[in-house]
């Protein structure tokens, strides 16, 4: 462990240009180098920072694929960068923490982290779910390609190719890349009950994560953007037992 006067880990970066380039925001020097290691050995590009002010240099002047983002960190923390970065970007973000407790989690997820990780970790499910989330990204853009035309549903507008949603007044929404894909499979089947095993396939690969629930919470934030009363959805409905159903009709935009 470096000591308090000492300089923290700069950044260390492996960068060809085929490579997935992965950038970790985490404070201790030992795991980042043992991470960095094993994502370099798995075929990505990986640097990493100790806090907040060396990731926003480092996203300023460089492309990232994905952040893998520790909770506690100097300054300012994970859960706080997490909600910025979602604010700003649709970059895939997997959250780790050493928190024990299941509400730490849920709560990355509600603030737009794709993805978390509990301390201690084994690497090798880290980089299975860098791969998971990669893919997705790389699925959503090819079935973009491939089904590229616009959707609308009672006004709202979901273009699968540019990636983005806009309300009723043509306004974009800003939106997370699973709450993209999951809304996308909600309007590829409308009136369809979806069970949450059927949405963690087509959103998550089968990767489920700990909690196999986190798609009530992608869900609750859908609700909170495009319902008209969250507390009462009426666009997508729970199904007892079953699921989910997205109720309104969905055409060709």
């Amino acid at each position: 462990m470096l000591k308090p006067n000492e300089t923290m880990l700069s950044a260390r970066s492996i960068h060809p240009a085929t490579k997935p380039r992965i950038l970790l925001v985490e404070d201790d020097p030992e795991i980042s180098r043992m991470l960095l290691d094993v994502l370099s050995e798995s075929g990505f590009a990986a640097s990493s920072v100790g806090s907040a002010v060396e990731m926003d240099a480092v996203l300023g002047r460089e492309t990232v694929d994905l952040v893998v983002l520790d909770i506690m960190l100097p300054g300012e923390d994970g859960l706080s960068i997490c909600r910025r970065l979602r604010a700003a970007s649709a970059i895939p973000i997997i959250m780790v923490t050493a928190r024990g407790e299941d509400i730490d989690r849920i709560v990355g997820l509600e603030i737009g982290a794709d993805d978390y990780v509990p301390k201690p970790f084994n690497s090798r499910e880290l980089v299975a779910r860098i791969r998971a989330l990669l893919r997705r990204a790389q699925s959503g853009q090819e079935i973009a390609r491939a089904r590229a035309r616009p959707l609308a549903f009672v006004g709202w507008r979901i273009d699968p190719a540019a990636r983005q949603l806009h309300d009723p007044e043509g306004v974009r929404i800003a939106m997370t890349s699973v709450e993209l894909d999951l809304l996308l499979a909600f309007c590829r089947n409308p009136g369809r009950v979806l069970s949450r095993e059927q949405l963690l396939e087509m959103v998550h690969g089968g990767l489920a994560g700990p909690v196999e629930r986190s798609i009530d919470v992608h869900v609750s934030r859908i609700r909170q953007k495009i319902e008209p009363d969250p507390a009462d959805p009426t666009l997508i409905k729970t199904v007892r037992l079953g699921g989910y159903v997205f109720t309104p009709a969905v055409e060709e935009a």
